[in-house]
């Protein structure tokens, strides 16, 4: 039994609607194990600019610096109004502060695609039929994002950095996670043909391999990455890159599973880390009970596992959603026309209920 401080951080649009989810499931946790959660609220994003104009305030960084884990839901507010001071740079200010803050440097972000929802993935079953269960690890506050920006007249410029040690973080963790999965391979994605700092990563892993015997190493440019990604996903295991490549790949890879709602993700700092959905806001379906809360639902396993050491805990919540799902129950996101949708309530609450039944279920040894 253990006691933990989580700083919850709900946001914008469908961000509190996910996040009473994952509370749920998190009260259900401490029922089934006897661990204590204290949850300390805290505003960003727009929330935060309604109350302190800003959107990331002092007081939600001391709320984190106080907190054992954070857990994030969405920022930003509606395509049409991205220039009203409420949502400019929302997203950009409150996560990139954030990882800049607590050194956030190891983002993860699985894809797995589960066999009963094969049929929502955009690619064909021949490319799938192998199945796909990947973890992209992105470097997450260096690279060209955070490097010098510079416009002058007609000539902008934009500097791409790394440091061996900003390389080693990203690099120890795809190691170690591929040791842990069936096929222990890690591909280290680059531009190594053009950039120096890729050429960098190279070296580190290289330099890194020896550690790692049993985990094989392959290194491939960034452009063939893309196409692979669509023509033989299945192929890959853990997949480690920087900033900028990690971002546009891991977003191609959350296409996979049929719906950025099944996709939870973690960035990794110094001392605390935070964990969030890759999805949006999606103010369109806020306050309407519509939304998917098992992105959030699994971040919050996520954080259980990687914060608290909780490993069966954080299993018996992904157990939880991946019977429910195969059971039938689905949100809008993951329907065709003419399907029943649960709500985003209906949702969490089964997913509760599984949780109950399966450990009952362990308990009594059957």
């Amino acid at each position: 039994m253990g006691e933990f401080t989580i700083a919850v951080l709900s946001g914008d649009g469908i961000g509190p609607e996910v996040m009473r989810q994952a509370i749920r499931i998190l009260r259900t946790i401490e029922r089934l194990y006897g661990h204590t959660f204290a949850l300390k609220e805290a505003l960003v994003g727009g929330a935060a600019y309604d109350a302190h104009q800003c959107h990331l305030p002092q007081e939600t960084i001391d709320v984190c610096e106080a907190a054992d884990a954070i857990l994030f839901g969405s920022v930003g507010g509606p395509v049409t109004a991205q220039n009203d001071p409420k949502w400019k740079d929302a997203e950009k200010t409150a996560l990139l502060g954030l990882r800049k803050r607590f050194g956030l440097g190891v983002n993860l972000r699985p894809s797995v695609i589960y066999p009963f929802l094969a049929h929502l993935c955009p690619l064909k079953h021949e490319i799938i039929k192998d199945g796909v269960d990947m973890l992209i690890v992105r470097e997450l506050v260096g690279g060209i994002y955070f490097g010098k920006h510079q416009t002058d007249g007609d000539k902008a410029i934009d500097v791409m950095e790394y440091t061996v040690d900003q390389i080693e973080r990203p690099l120890r963790f795809a190691f170690e996670a591929a040791r842990m999965r069936r096929h222990k391979k890690v591909t280290v994605v680059d531009k190594a043909n053009v950039l120096d700092t890729s050429r960098l990563w190279r070296r580190v892993a290289n330099d890194m391999k020896d550690k790692y015997p049993d985990v094989q190493l392959e290194f491939m440019y960034v452009d063939n990455a893309a196409m692979q990604l669509i023509q033989h996903p299945s192929s890959f295991s853990v997949m480690a890159t920087e900033n900028m490549f990690g971002d546009i790949l891991s977003d191609a890879a959350s296409v996979l599973p049929g719906s950025l709602g099944l996709m939870p993700s973690a960035s990794l700092g110094d001392r605390i880390h935070m964990y969030e959905p890759a999805g949006g806001s999606a103010p369109d379906i806020a306050g309407q009970n519509k939304a998917n809360p098992i992105a959030q639902i699994l971040s919050a396993a996520l954080m259980l596992r990687y914060s608290f050491h909780l490993d069966a805990e954080a299993q018996l919540i992904e157990r939880a959603v991946q019977n429910v799902l195969e059971a039938g129950k689905r949100t809008g996101d993951l329907t065709h026309q003419g399907e029943s949708a649960v709500t985003t309530d209906a949702m969490g609450e089964a997913i509760a209920a599984e949780m109950e039944r399966l450990k009952g279920t362990t308990t009594n040894g059957h």
